[in-house]
C-alpha cells in the first residue's frame, strides 16, 4: 500500500494538530449549544472520530452516505443518496463533516437537501479543501488543509475503496489508477 504513494502530504501529527485546531474553533463557536454533526460516509470516519474527540461539549451524531465518484478518480457529476440521516434537524444547529471538498457538487447537494429540513444553522467542516477542483460554488466554514489538485488517498480517502486505512494523507501514484 505505502509503495503506491508518490508522497505524503499530511502526516498523522499534521492531522492531529488540524483536528485539535478545528476542535477548538468549533468548541468556541458552539459553546452552550448541542449541535448535530452529520458525517458524510465513508471517507469521513477517521476524521470525524478524531475531530469529535477534540470537542468539549455535548454533541449528537448522524451519518449520510452519498456518492459521486462511483469508483473513479473524478466526480461523475451525478450525486446518489445511498443512506439518509435518521435525525430530525428542524431547529437544530447542524455541522456537516466532510473528508474532502473537491468539485463542490456533493456539498451543494447536501446544503440544498438539508436546508429544506429547516435547521437553525448549517455549517460545514472539511479536513481537506481542494479549491482548484471546484465546478460549482461551495465553501466550508472550517478547513483543516487546502490541498493541491491531485488524487489523494489515506485517512478515509480511497481509490476503489482501498487506501482508506493509511494513517496519513498522500498523493496516489498515477500509474496505480491510469489503467
Amino acid at each position: 500500500m505505502n509503495n503506491d504513494i508518490e508522497r505524503v502530504l499530511y502526516s498523522q501529527d499534521d492531522i492531529k494538530a488540524a483536528c485539535q485546531r478545528l476542535g477548538a474553533d468549533i468548541t468556541r463557536d458552539y459553546a452552550g449549544k448541542k449541535p448535530l454533526f452529520i458525517g458524510v460516509l465513508k471517507g469521513v470516519i477517521f476524521f470525524m472520530t478524531d475531530l469529535l474527540r477534540e470537542l468539549d461539549f455535548l454533541a449528537d451524531i448522524d451519518f449520510i452516505d452519498v456518492s459521486s465518484y462511483h469508483g473513479g478518480t473524478a466526480s461523475t457529476g451525478e450525486i446518489t443518496l445511498v443512506h439518509d440521516i435518521d435525525t430530525d434537524i428542524s431547529g437544530r444547529d447542524v455541522v456537516v463533516i466532510e473528508d474532502i471538498l473537491d468539485s463542490g457538487r456533493t456539498l451543494a447537494y447536501l446544503r440544498e437537501r438539508l436546508s429544506e429540513r429547516n435547521p437553525k444553522s448549517l455549517k460545514v467542516c472539511t479536513l481537506l479543501d481542494k479549491p482548484e477542483g471546484r465546478v460549482v460554488e461551495a465553501k466550508a466554514d472550517y478547513v483543516g488543509f487546502n490541498v493541491p489538485n491531485e488524487f489523494l488517498v489515506g485517512y478515509g480517502l480511497d481509490y476503489v475503496e482501498y487506501y482508506r486505512n493509511l494513517p496519513y494523507v498522500g498523493v496516489l501514484k498515477p500509474e496505480v489508477y491510469a489503467n
